[in-house]
């Protein structure tokens, strides 16, 4: 199958549940597609000539949001993931900038709405009495009876979906129906997805990994999507048991929110076999395999799609000893120098698996060609920034080892740069979440004037736990593989990370605030390895 179209046409065919949503939701297959086709419609009649086909959805995750993303593909028409955490000018600038000609809402976010100039706007309000209105004309259509309102390809748009805006204002990524087919075939025949299993997807349905990782795979299986109408740590385990999902998907922080909640000797009684995502640390991922029974696979991708590296489930012992990898290099790739633009040689370790040169050996991860790249929405500026004569830049930082062997450092946005030396956030991270009372953890840059780059890092502990300076620097000076030039100067103890909409930690949130607008926080400093952490600033300095 080629396109997502022709997938739902298969899915009107199909027979058993298709969708799983709370207090008892249930469709199936075919009623899925019935559905997507009554709205297609529906949009058909309403499309004007000129326009662009984008149908923004301000929705949290449901049944509608599922029937509206096969109605898209359908139609020919692409779907605007509108995230709902976003308010005011920035909300209104992401529906307008993505050139919505409809926005379909609900009552309780259509609020959002007012004041925001956007009146002109043709709007679909799913739980008030004209929207069964207006969809009444459509119902009992076939999926083949809809008329896309442009020739559906593979290379037609299905997706605008923005960035998660964990380094600056998020980007709308545009993404075909394509790669979506072709990213859930990868993820079905990796995770063996069959009709029989059940696809759990808490992250939210407007970013590319619930859709890309999870609902793809889920139309190219034939298995069951089960919708909860956000995520919730404390709901997770209740909700994996009434599903009977058997796979699911995260990003940023959901894994470590997931470990925060109480244990039961029980926990590992549930039909999970399979969970896919990035950013949980390898000690989170090890935790929630002996406590729930489940294995996590990482792999690597942004949003944009230009390189994707799906993990090994396994590693050789050498690998693990120096950090988490995230796949191997392929003749496409390469690493380049920040400065030069010139090859980076690869990472020289210790036997602690320590990375000795990382100033040389951390650049930026490149390709040559495209990839699965097919640019921002009206955005030439970042285009031409991603992807420049030929090379797709991924704006994030890596290293290497002689095995060929990639290893995520961090976001470039996110780079330290120590009295000239590049370090890994990733790895500084793993490292500080081996403190037993760290429950959860972020490294960042804040400026100084002499080494240009200060480590400083946010850490939430565990309950009843506090931050003991001498026991934190003893922990630093234990850890063999902690560089000279890696050990934060400015220490946060906070409640809770800063994140954006998709659970991944904002970074750049956390540097604007530095060691000097924090809040009620204290903050910690020590200046040098040998000295201790003393308060720079506490609630009392507020």
């Amino acid at each position: 199958m080629a396109t997502v179209a022709e997938l739902i046409g298969v899915q009107s065919q199909r027979v058993g549940p298709g969708l799983l949503g709370p207090d008892g939701l249930r469709y199936q297959h075919p009623e899925i597609a019935a559905q997507a086709a009554t709205r297609a419609a529906l949009f058909g009649e309403r499309h004007r000539p000129g326009m662009h086909p984008h149908i923004g959805v301000l929705l949290g995750n449901g049944e509608e949001f599922a029937f509206w993303l096969s109605a898209a593909a359908l139609a020919g028409a692409a779907l605007v993931g509108v995230n709902p955490t976003r308010r005011g000018a920035e909300l209104a600038r992401d529906v307008r900038h993505a050139e919505c000609e409809l926005l379909v809402t609900s009552h309780a976010l259509r609020p959002l709405l007012a004041g925001l100039g956007l009146d002109d706007l043709p709007l679909l309000v799913v739980d008030e009495p004209g929207y069964a209105e207006a969809l009444a004309p459509y119902r009992g259509l076939a999926v083949a009876d809809v008329a896309p309102v442009a020739p559906v390809t593979e290379d037609t748009r299905l997706l605008l979906y923005f960035t998660s805006g964990s380094t600056g204002a998020p980007k709308a990524v545009t993404c075909r129906q394509g790669r979506v087919v072709a990213s859930g075939a990868m993820m079905a025949e990796r995770f063996d997805l069959t009709p029989s299993d059940v696809c759990y997807i808490p992250m939210p349905m407007f970013h590319g990994n619930a859709i890309l990782a999870n609902w793809g795979p889920a139309l190219v299986a034939g298995a069951t999507i089960a919708l909860p109408d956000r995520f919730s740590a404390s709901g997770f385990l209740p909700d994996v048991r009434e599903y009977q999902a058997t796979y699911f998907t995260y990003v940023g922080r959901a894994i470590s929110y997931i470990l925060a909640t109480p244990e039961h000797p029980s926990d590992a009684v549930n039909p999970l076999r399979a969970g896919f995502g990035t950013e949980a640390g390898p000690l989170d991922r090890d935790r929630f395999e002996r406590r729930f029974g489940c294995r996590l696979s990482e792999g690597y991708g942004a949003s944009e799609g230009g390189i994707n590296l799906p993990a090994p489930r396994t590693f050789p012992p050498a690998v693990l000893a120096r950090g988490a990898a995230v796949g191997r290099t392929e003749p496409a790739l390469s690493i380049l120098d920040l400065e030069t633009g010139k090859p980076c040689p690869p990472g020289e370790f210790d036997a602690a698996g320590r990375l000795l040169n990382g100033a040389v050996a951390i650049g930026e991860l490149v390709r040559t060609g495209p990839g699965g790249f097919t640019g921002y929405w009206n955005n030439p500026a970042a285009d031409a920034e991603r992807y420049c004569d030929g090379v797709y830049y991924s704006g994030d930082l890596f290293y290497a080892d002689t095995d060929g062997w990639l290893y995520f450092a961090a976001r470039k946005a996110d780079r330290m740069r120590v009295d000239g030396e590049n370090i890994s956030v990733a790895l500084l991270e793993a490292i500080l979440s081996r403190w037993d009372p760290v429950e959860a953890v972020a490294a960042y840059a804040v400026p100084d004037e002499v080494t240009g780059d200060a480590v400083m890092c946010a850490l939430v502990l565990k309950r009843d736990a506090g931050f003991e300076p001498k026991t934190f620097a003893d922990f630093l000076a234990a850890q063999a593989d902690l560089g000279t030039k890696m050990a934060p100067r400015f220490v946060r103890v906070t409640a809770a990370l800063q994140t954006t909409a998709t659970a991944k930690v904002s970074r750049y949130a956390l540097r604007e605030q530095g060691w000097w607008d924090v809040g009620g926080d204290a903050v910690w400093e020590r200046r040098g390895r040998g000295s201790e952490y003393r308060p720079l600033r506490g609630p009392q300095d507020q």
